[in-house]
């Protein structure tokens, strides 16, 4: 079985929490972790119609299954229940609850009316570089690691990317979307996603794409709150400041997985990413949501920036590490060049100040370290 990170942070959280909710896309290995981690616990999937219909008709009897506490599977699927579980933990704080869910939008709300202040809520997203490493899984291969992506089930050979992410599309997000919104036109949506995947490490412009796709600007921002709920998108914020400077507010879209991206690109193989155009922008979207899993494995949030102004000058990566912000440069090349590091030489003073680690990431051989600015190839990621 993958040894995932999140074990240790959620043994951290039940010493203060009696409910610990986990979220994160379908197929990230959530039910797996918290089986692993607590056998001896029932387990129940609220998705189980039988399942559901106990619980809704006698949630008393239900969540008195188990004297030690119980596993709780798509919590989302059944809100009222969360009410009943709040009057349980109050009363037998010693007993401990994991939930999980896929769902941002149904759980969070849940969570927030009946579970406010008494659960620690994480997020497992999909393989990080670390994980990987720790389980003997190979990744000096970037294209490979770009093309296959990181959902568990493809690590443990268990299925191949050119079957796992159609029957993905096809039976999760579809049907999850469909759970969300009320979609007459299929088509447009698919189109909508696959011009999305075309854009990872872009400025998300939706007057753009609501020109391209052909509906309303306000169905693009609604289609895309639901992709960021079910975990397949996120969005990159751009820092501000006070300054006279023109600096970018738009945010960046990026995929939670690059192998979904790929697939939605229309990339069919490794050999066919080597020489994509999207290649660099599939290379900068695997170093940022590693670095995201990184924080998130640690309970932190995510918290992540870039910089750009109107004259062009930008930093990929902004990470916050509480005295300051890391600043990374993203690269795909395999050779280095000096002007890899121009972004770091016209920062403006306000935000150069704050820097307490500069760094170029790239997929070279070639390492420079205990310098202004450090160059490391993306696998250094792991040590960090």
């Amino acid at each position: 079985m993958i040894n995932r990170t999140l074990k240790n942070t959620i043994l951290k959280n039940l010493r203060y929490f009696s409910v610990v909710t986990i979220t994160g896309p379908r197929q990230s290995g959530k039910t797996t972790l918290l089986k692993s981690m607590y056998p001896e616990l029932p387990y129940f999937s609220l998705e189980n119609p039988d399942t559901r219909e106990m619980a809704i008709s006698d949630p008393t009897a239900f969540l008195a299954q188990g004297s030690d506490g119980m596993i709780l599977d798509e919590v989302q699927n059944t809100p009222a229940l969360l009410s009943y579980l709040q009057g349980i933990v109050d009363e037998h704080p010693q007993r401990k609850f994991l939930l999980s869910g896929s769902s941002q939008f149904s759980l969070q709300s849940s969570i927030t009316q009946s579970l406010a202040g008494r659960t620690a809520v994480l997020e497992l997203l999909p393989l990080s570089l670390q994980e990987m490493s720790d389980n003997a899984s190979d990744i000096s291969d970037v294209n490979r690691l770009i093309y296959s992506g990181f959902y568990p089930s493809l690590h443990a050979d268990l299925n191949i990317p050119r079957l796992f992410y159609p029957a993905y599309v096809r039976t999760y997000l579809e049907r999850d979307v469909r759970g969300f919104l009320q979609i007459s036109d299929l088509y447009r949506f698919q189109t909508f996603l696959k011009l999305c995947a075309g854009r990872v490490g872009s400025l998300f412009n939706a007057s753009e794409l609501s020109n391209e796709v052909g509906v309303a600007v306000n169905t693009i921002r609604a289609w895309l709150s639901v992709l960021q709920a079910s975990y397949i998108v996120f969005m990159l914020h751009p820092y501000y400041e006070n300054t006279r400077k023109r600096l970018t507010k738009t945010p960046k879209l990026y995929f939670y997985d690059t192998g979904l991206a790929c697939y939605l690109m229309g990339i069919e193989n490794e050999r066919q990413l080597q020489t994509d155009r999207m290649r660099g922008h599939l290379f900068e979207n695997l170093v940022v949501a590693d670095v995201m899993k990184r924080r998130t494995n640690s309970g932190c949030e995510a918290g992540l920036m870039f910089y750009r102004d109107s004259n062009g000058n930008e930093i990929d990566l902004l990470v916050p590490n509480g005295t300051g912000l890391e600043a990374y440069e993203i690269k795909s090349a395999a050779t280095y060049s000096s002007s890899f590091e121009t972004g770091f030489r016209n920062l403006p003073e306000q935000l150069s100040s704050r820097l307490t680690h500069r760094a170029v990431i790239y997929n070279g051989s070639q390492e420079r370290r205990d310098t202004n600015i450090e160059i490391l190839h993306y696998s250094s990621l792991l040590s960090h």
